[in-house]
């Protein structure tokens, strides 16, 4: 039986939302006593950027809906289906995306589909999934779904703490996208494990166990990414070679950004182990000691590492780097991660080169779920050129947040700390110091009710 499925459903608008201060790791190495690169050097981080007490999960999401719909001029009557990701849990019960319905109050519109989707940083990808795949179904009534990814990263004082960060991203989904999800090509891989985890729910931050995690994340690269070249070579039986030739950009989730680079070199052995000798030998000559290696074996074997990484340099940098500003300069957003990535790579490449290329994405979320998929870039390229356009904020946002101090940082880290869940609580971060536009939380009452109100703006209106 034939189905007459939407057209190029995908990504219509995206929208980013990130913290107005941050701390630099220059600055944070010092302050916190560590040598001297191994935050810049050795994680790969240039800023991180943090919330206060005045900013929480809802607040964050409730902002970056806000904008995208204001911006993009999309009525609220045009919303059908609205699914958050996050970590960032504030409530046992009542859903973010319950709280953003606030939004569309004044609009009448109740019916909106989906609530809240969480396992760590792959929860934003699970929203967007879950969006095209209503839009491609019989309970499609013809509007656009919003996913939304946000979350804050923070960690206690110690070794972890710089690879914190915080975020939000939202994305309109629908039919004759700029950026469209090849149907079909999306490899998943799901296991059991505690490699990062929140088992106490009185505080934000999480266990982590540091080898494991990044074990985690490789082995499931692995496994996703030879799940896609499977499911690639049976799509596209014609395409004479595979592999990452076939991806014009590649981004990933970024923990930190030093990862991802190992993930390129990554992707590059699995190229290697899979291809045959004679393409061995063409492609990757000098590397033959490494024939007999194997994925389980490698994990955290420095000669295969530094191999791969030298072999995959120019990869890495043609294909990647790019797509790593905004994580460089952030920090870790959990969810909104790895479209953040895709947000990095839009803004640092002109519209016309990426006009008709595939984008490869790698979404991963300990305890573990994991996929590839692929974007391909329309072949209009004044949509596209339109698309683009419309995050010509994001940088000047970028450089116009505060940098505060480590020893101030530091406070009001303490301050997130000690009054996690508190209640009745009177937050006391600076309102001045938000973004214009911002939804900031003004209090909690005795019954934990939160409420919102936001900082002057084109649009300006208090939310309770």
């Amino acid at each position: 039986m034939s189905r007459n499925w939407p057209e190029s459903v995908g990504i219509r608008a995206i929208e980013v939302l990130f913290p107005s201060q941050y701390v630099d790791q220059t600055e944070l190495e010092q302050f916190d006593g560590a040598s001297a690169g191994k935050y810049t050097i050795g994680l790969g981080q240039s800023k991180m950027g943090f919330c206060s007490d005045r900013e929480d999960v809802n607040s964050l999401c409730l902002t970056v809906v806000a904008r995208l719909l204001e911006r993009h001029h999309i009525k609220h009557t045009e919303i059908g289906r609205l699914e958050v990701g996050t970590e960032t849990i504030v409530d046992k019960s009542k859903s973010v995306k319950s709280v953003l319905m606030q939004l569309f109050a004044a609009s009448g519109n109740t019916d909106i589909e989906g609530i809240d989707t969480t396992n760590a940083c792959y929860g934003g990808t699970a929203a967007l999934f879950n969006a095209i795949n209503w839009i491609e179904s019989s309970s499609w009534d013809g509007r656009y779904a919003l996913a939304v990814c946000a979350d804050i990263a923070v960690y206690a004082k110690g070794a972890a703490r710089p690879t914190g960060g915080a975020g939000a991203i939202a994305m309109l989904v629908g039919p004759h996208a700029p950026l469209q999800l090849e149907r079909g090509l999306r490899a998943t891989h799901m296991e059991h494990a505690y490699d990062f985890y929140k088992p106490d729910l009185s505080s934000e931050y999480p266990t982590v166990d540091g080898k494991l995690s990044i074990q985690c994340y490789l082995s499931a690269l692995d496994t996703c990414y030879r799940l896609y070249r499977q499911k690639f070579e049976k799509q596209q039986p014609q395409q004479s070679q595979l592999g990452l030739q076939n991806f014009d950009a590649i981004i990933f989730h970024t923990p930190f950004c030093k990862l991802v680079q190992k993930s390129v070199g990554r992707l590059s052995f699995n190229d290697f182990l899979l291809c045959s000798e004679q393409e061995r030998a063409e492609k990757f000559a000098g590397l033959e000691r490494f024939n007999a290696a194997t994925l389980e074996g490698s994990y955290f074997d420095r000669d295969v590492e530094k191999a791969f990484l030298t072999q995959s340099a120019e990869l890495f940098a043609n294909k990647t780097k790019k797509s790593l500003l905004l994580a460089n300069q952030v920090g870790n957003m959990y969810t909104p991660s790895v479209y953040s990535g895709l947000v990095s790579l839009l803004i640092s490449e002109p519209a016309s080169q990426l006009v008709g290329k595939r984008i490869g994405v790698f979404s991963y979320g300990s305890g573990l779920a994991a996929s590839m998929y692929s974007i391909k870039v329309t072949q209009d390229a004044s949509v596209f050129e339109k698309f683009v356009s419309k995050l010509d904020y994001v940088l000047p946002l970028l450089n116009a947040r505060e940098k505060v101090a480590p020893e101030q940082f530091s406070e009001l880290m303490e301050v997130r700390e000690k009054n996690n869940h508190a209640a009745p609580y009177t937050p006391t971060g600076s309102i001045s110091a938000l973004f214009p536009g911002t939804y900031y939380l003004k209090d909690v009452d005795a019954l934990h009710r939160r409420s919102y109100e936001r900082t002057p703006s084109n649009i300006s209106n208090g939310v309770h």
